[in-house]
């Protein structure tokens, strides 16, 4: 077994100058989906980098170590981070989550604190924690005052951290262990961390939680992450433990107490040792330049050491520990040589299993289903033996309510000599079977009962060819299509390693699907959780044709659960470009994958469809997505545009890289091939890019828009977009067609700029608009006032309150939003230049019936729409003075005036108020400009006394 991860890459082909020439041409390993190209806050120059690129997307990043050691790979790092990120991001999000931590750590510290000096220890941690708290809930604190609570915080904490120092780390405080305080301490070093986006040292800060107090962290602090991230790790002490706990059970009841707790604590020595272990390797990983540490070796614990005098000949094969497999398959791939180790090894504890037989008497295998109930199989009357039962291995434990095909199988003389090409001629190699089993009825009879692996997959060949003879014959498909025969082609699907028996499988089940809906359910319940399918989509070969057969049982969201499944289904949207023919019917790869993206990204709470959306960003999968919306079929590109705007709503930043990268005409031509279907998805993706914060970059992505698709005009194509849109896409596109119309000059009246206005105007109209569309008018208008932060949030609100002067006297009651970049000096006039020309447009063709209906939809008090139609008013008060004459002016006052001081009044919202005063002042201004006398006097334009 490979010492590194850099090693295991290594023998795998995957050097920095190898890695096209060494992969091999009939398996594609899982690529790394590190979208290099995207501009972030945590990544923001990239000109300098080079990639190889395969299939127009970012595969692996090449850097330059500064020796001949080896370094290890940055997309390994960011999947660390990112994994590790995701447990002290939930702390920022999640208030329930925040006070569980927060009585996690109370319970641990107080329960055995005893009376005594402390030295300040307790206040220290309990004023770190307060302050981190703060920080966390009032996000609106000024840029001074938060630096000066997290400073404030890290002294706090690094105090009561550094008591687990070489001199004092056996120590206590008042009763409480070192190691337990300051494993709080790092916990919360990590959240401050965190909070400042340091996710490197907040990772590594969470670590070390797991270093300083294994046990505390793994059962007490972070059980959740320990599962995920060190156990799978250290599953061969969790399997030994377990077997020797099934052994001691047979011991009368006083000798067996006591080797029991000897067991226990042997058992959690050794995982508190190796999750500590595995804790610093994976810190190191974290160092900046740092070289590939050797992995940890755990071994397993002497049976001895406890007073066990059993004897284990697996135990030289099963002591040591592998790198995490999830995570190497995330990041490396499933590839040909990670699965020939996994097969060398499983191999060799089959073996072991085997001599353990002879020597037992008794194994208990329990077997159970989703519902918990034991399956009963009959022995297969072809044994020589009767088969045993016996203990799952690790690899197929998670999934133990499928059969368990014992090691005395037949040998397979009987099978086709020669290698077989699983793609090609799977069907070819069955017209010269010569099997013992060649009578149907009796491979039916092996696949429901044989406990045997090889005469289920001879079954299955006969099975196949069969099906393929009879040429859709009722009385073959009656006999095969019963659900005992379904299962146990599924079984064989879970335990065999034989491709080519895969492959037939999955044939016969995908023939099987497309008979009948009720043989699909067949398939769902006996495989809820759908990991068989989990094992066929890692498999090299196979993982396109296992797809399309997912594909076909439609699963939903709640049947897609593992953290998996997001880069396995970024792989079939890499490589399933070509159809795959699965017998009588023809599937794209790719539509499959669309599928499982819009289910992972729509399926579950709003919470897990954002953590999955950051994970196909952070894979890189927006180059992948951003290619299947300008190729394939309508209905696959937009899903596709459907799921990149999920990716910008969890992740606001990369809507930069998408609005420079996406084909503007793909788009276009989406909109004109969907026909009379609704253009939803596409909508609200150009909603999404079009909340950017640089003027300059919204202007040319407005420009590219224009130019239309074949010599259509794009606006043109809009028009009819907005007349057969649903109603609540229809203010949306209004806004957009808008947009486009004011590249051109504003006091200049079109067909398209009425249209939209009149649209705009009818959506405010609260009392024949229901609530999604009274959101999507709110929506529009958010758009209309041209501003908005890095991630997308609007921040024309926050810009007006800065303008009354709110911000300078009242700042400490006010939570603002950042503004960022809004408020540079050299895009600052792009911004006002825009808004003039959309308030100029907005009031000359909407006129009197435009600002009746902002005042109207400001009396009906509808949260969103309300508050949005004050804010529009505020900012187009500036303007309003170029639009019009006195007459419009004296019209405008006589609308809007009553409305305003409404708002205006004490029992308002503070900044509701605020804003209602700034915009009367403003329309007074107006009048007063035009047409009053030069001594007309003005009010002082400063809020701050309101």
């Amino acid at each position: 077994m490979a010492s590194s991860l850099h090693q295991l890459l290594k023998e795998e082909g995957f050097e920095k100058d190898k890695l096209l020439k060494n992969q091999p041409d009939d398996s594609t390993a899982l690529p790394i989906y590190i979208c290099h190209g995207r501009k972030s806050s945590e990544i923001t120059e990239h000109k300098d980098e080079k990639t190889v690129i395969r299939n127009g997307s970012s595969v692996f990043s090449s850097f330059k170590p500064k020796s001949d050691e080896p370094v290890i790979d940055e997309a390994a790092i960011k999947a660390v981070i990112s994994i590790l990120g995701g447990y002290t991001g939930r702390y920022l999000k999640d208030e329930s989550y925040r006070a569980m931590v927060k009585d996690k750590c109370t319970s641990c510290l107080l329960s055995r604190r005893k009376a005594g000096s402390d030295g300040g220890i307790f206040m220290n941690m309990e004023l770190g924690i307060e302050s981190i708290d703060k920080l966390v809930e009032d996000r609106g604190n000024k840029k001074e005052l938060r630096m000066k609570l997290l400073r404030n915080s890290i002294r706090l904490l690094s105090i009561v951290a550094s008591l687990n120092c070489e001199k004092s780390r056996n120590g206590s405080t008042c009763g409480v262990p070192h190691s337990h305080l300051s494993a709080c301490a790092q916990l919360y070093l990590s959240i401050v961390y965190k909070l400042e986006k340091n996710h490197r040292l907040s990772a590594r800060h969470l670590l070390q939680v797991f270093c300083d107090s294994a046990f505390l962290a793994r059962t007490h602090l972070l059980p959740d992450l320990w599962d995920h991230f060190f156990l799978p790790h250290l599953l061969h002490l969790k399997v030994w433990y377990h077997k020797e706990l099934e052994h001691l059970s047979n011991l009368g009841n006083a000798l067996k107490e006591t080797k029991m707790k000897a067991l226990s604590k042997l058992y959690n020595d050794q995982m508190d040792m190796g999750t500590a272990m595995f804790a610093m390797y994976y810190k190191e990983w974290l160092k900046i330049g740092a070289k590939v540490p050797p992995v940890p070796t755990v071994p397993l614990p002497s049976s001895s050491s406890y007073g066990s005098s059993r004897r284990r000949s697996s135990e030289s094969h099963a002591s040591v520990s592998s790198i995490n497999r999830n995570l190497y398959q995330t990041v490396f791939g499933a590839t040909t040589e990670w699965q020939s180790m996994e097969l060398d090894r499983r191999i060799r504890t089959s073996i072991d299993i085997c001599r353990l037989e002879a020597e037992e008497n008794e194994f208990k295998y329990e077997n159970y289903n989703q519902n918990k109930k034991k399956i009963h199989r009959r022995s297969s009357s072809s044994h020589i033996h009767n088969t045993p039962k016996t203990e799952l291995l690790p690899e197929t434990q998670k999934s133990s309510h499928f059969r368990f095909f014992s090691c005395q199988s037949r040998p397979k003389g009987c099978l086709v000599n020669g290698k077989i090409d699983v793609r090609n001629n799977s069907m070819r190699k069955l017209e010269h079977l010569d099997l013992p089993l060649s009578d149907l009825s009796k491979a039916i009879a092996t696949i429901c009962s044989s406990d045997v692996l090889s005469d289920c997959e001879i079954a299955i060949r006969v099975m196949t060819k069969a099906w393929l003879d009879s040429h859709g014959d009722s009385t073959i498909e009656a006999a095969l299509t019963k659900a005992p025969i379904i299962e146990g082609v599924l079984e064989v699907l879970f335990a065999s390693n034989d491709d080519a028996v895969m492959e037939l499988a999955i044939l016969i089940l995908a023939e099987f699907i497309t008979r009948s809906k009720v043989n699909r359910q067949i398939i769902l319940n006996s495989d809820p959780q759908l990991e068989i399918f989990l094992k066929l989509l890692k498999n090299s070969s196979l993982f396109l044709k296992a797809a399309v057969l997912l594909y076909l049982l439609r699963p939903k969201a709640n049947q897609m659960i593992s953290t998996e499944w997001i880069p396995l289904s970024l792989r079939v949207l890499e490589f399933g470009e070509h159809l795959q023919t699965l017998y009588t019917m023809r599937c794209s790869p790719q539509v499959a994958a669309l599928y499982f993206l819009d289910q992972l990204l729509t399926g579950f709470n709003e919470d897990r469809n954002l953590e999955n959306a950051c994970q196909v960003v952070s894979l890189g999968g927006l180059n992948l997505l951003m290619r299947n919306v300008e190729f394939g079929g309508v209905l696959e590109r937009n899903k596709a545009a459907l799921i990149i705007s999920c990716c910008i709503r969890a992740d606001g930043s990369c809507r930069h890289y998408v609005a420079d990268k996406l084909n503007k005409a793909a788009l276009i031509e989406l909109m004109v091939g969907n026909c009379k279907d609704s253009n939803g998805s596409v909508i609200a993706l150009l909603t999404e890019l079009l909340c950017l914060n640089r003027r300059t970059q919204m202007m040319k992505f407005l420009n590219e828009l224009l130019r239309g698709w074949g010599g259509l005009n794009a606006m043109h194509i809009l028009l009819a977009c907005l007349h057969k849109a649903l109603p609540e896409e229809r203010p949306l596109v209004a806004a957009l067609l808008l947009q486009l119309d004011l590249l051109g000059d504003p006091f200049r009246c079109s067909v398209y700029r009425e249209e939209a206005v009149e649209v705009i105007i009818e959506t405010l109209d609260c009392e024949k608009c229901n609530e999604k569309i009274q959101q999507q008018s709110a929506k529009a208008l958010t758009m209309l006032g041209g501003r908005f932060s890095y991630m997308g949030e609007a921040t024309t609100e926050s810009w007006l309150l800065k303008q009354a002067g709110f911000h300078e006297n009242l700042e400490d009651s006010f939570q603002k939003k950042e503004i960022g970049d809004n408020f540079l000096d050299e895009g600052e006039e792009e911004i006002e230049n825009w808004q003039k020309k959309a308030a100029i447009a907005l009031l000359n063709s909407g006129n009197k019936r435009f600002l009746a209906a902002l005042s109207n939809s400001m009396a009906k008090d509808i949260p969103s729409l309300a508050r949005a139609s004050l804010v529009t008013i505020a900012w187009m008060s500036c303007f309003m003075h170029l639009a019009g004459d006195k007459d419009f002016q004296a019209m405008a006052s006589s609308i809007l005036t009553p409305r305003l001081l409404e708002s205006s009044n004490p029992n308002r919202v503070l900044e509701e108020r605020v804003l209602a005063t700034f915009s009367l002042q403003q329309i007074r201004k107006s009048s007063a400009a035009d047409g009053c006398d030069d001594g007309a006097e003005e009010e002082e334009g400063d809020l701050g006394d309101a």
